[in-house]
Parts: C-alpha cells; structure tokens; sequence
C-alpha cells in the first residue's frame, strides 16, 4: 500500500460577511464549511470578528480543530467589526491597521474560501486573486463558496479584461465536500510534474 503524499495546504483562511448574525444561512454555510474541514485536519484561519469569522471559528472547534484570529483594534473607524470576544480562537495575532490585518489574512492562509459578503470581503478577494495570477504555479487559490460566484465571476470576465490562466486559480463549490475536493485537486495540480504552472517564476511562498 503506498504510503499517503503529505498535505500540502493545512490552514485556510475564511473571509466573508461580517454582519451575519447566528440564524443567517450564511453564518451555518461557513460553519457547516469550517467544521468539516477542520475535521480534515485543516485549520481555520479568520478575522477575529463576528459573522462569518465566527462561524468560522465555532466550526472548527465543533470539528475538533484549531483556528487562528488576525485581528486588530480600530481607533476612529465606525463601520468596522473589531474583535468578537464571542469569536472562539486558539491563537491571536493582533495588526496594528486594517491593512496589515488583510496581509497577515492572506500571508497565514495556503488557500482561501470567500462566502458572500460586502466592500470588505470585495477587496480581500481581489487582492488574493491578483496575487494568484501574479505568482501563477506557485499560487494560492481560491475557493469560492456559493453558486451566487458564478454570475458574479461571468460579470467580471464579460466586461472586464481578464487573461485566460487567471480563471484557473478559483473554483466554485457550493458545500463542504466540494470544498475540500477542491482543496485536493489544487494539492494534486501542485504536486504534478508536468503541471503548466510550475515554471512561473517569482513564487509567492506559503
């Protein structure tokens, strides 16, 4: 029996809707994602904060896993979450502004899941997918949860000018199972020789 490859991508971050309140189908879709992929062995990496951050968290800790919060505290920011204290982490890393929160989010997490959410969740996902298609074969890819990304992605490619390759950096799931498929697939596409991707240079390291 041959032995199995180790993993290549153990922690993932989860961006999404702050705002998402515990009965919001939402929050159950980050939580039921969370879970399952901590189950997995996988841990979760989030914001600190409340909604899909949360979710994210008590997810994880019901699957038996472990998460990460990269937060930081807002000084004359009005609109911004902050810190959930109900946001349960094993380990905190505190920024000292909203960008070096999204850098650390990015830098921490081996692949992403966004869920659907507002300018925030908007700007997490463009910079990961410019950084994808930056340092394409030695990326960090996205998962986008949720069939909503198919019109969203269809809008983008119809009236933006996007190159081909950076399609290849995302996949839509709509559960868990598909998520961590998705997850295996990128592991395999990494691991694969003759993979197109593997003479890119610059790599953007995990």
């Amino acid at each position: 029996m041959t032995p199995d490859k180790p993993k290549t991508i153990t922690q993932v971050s989860f961006l999404g809707f702050a705002d998402a309140p515990p009965e919001d189908p939402l929050f159950k879709e980050a939580y039921d994602c969370a879970k399952y992929l901590a189950k997995n062995g996988i841990t979760i990496i989030n914001g600190g904060g409340p909604g899909v951050m949360r979710a994210a968290s008590e997810g994880a800790r019901a699957g038996g896993g472990k998460t990460i919060g990269v937060t930081f505290y807002p000084k004359d920011i009005a609109t911004f979450e902050g810190r959930d204290q109900e946001n349960p982490l094993d380990k905190e890393i505190v920024t000292k502004n909203y960008l070096e929160r999204t850098l650390k989010l990015l830098e921490m997490g081996q692949c992403y899941v966004f869920f659907k959410g507002g300018t925030g969740t908007l700007s997490e996902f463009g910079m990961a997918w410019g950084l994808a298609k930056l340092y394409l074969g030695h990326h960090k890819p996205l998962i986008l949860y949720g069939r909503f990304w198919e019109n969203i992605m269809s809008a983008i490619l119809a009236n933006m000018r996007i190159r081909a390759e950076a399609t290849h950096v995302y996949k839509i799931v709509e559960n868990p199972k598909q998520a961590l498929e998705a997850i295996h697939q990128f592991e395999a596409m990494y691991r694969h020789p003759d993979h197109p991707f593997t003479k890119a240079e610059a790599p953007f390291q995990f």
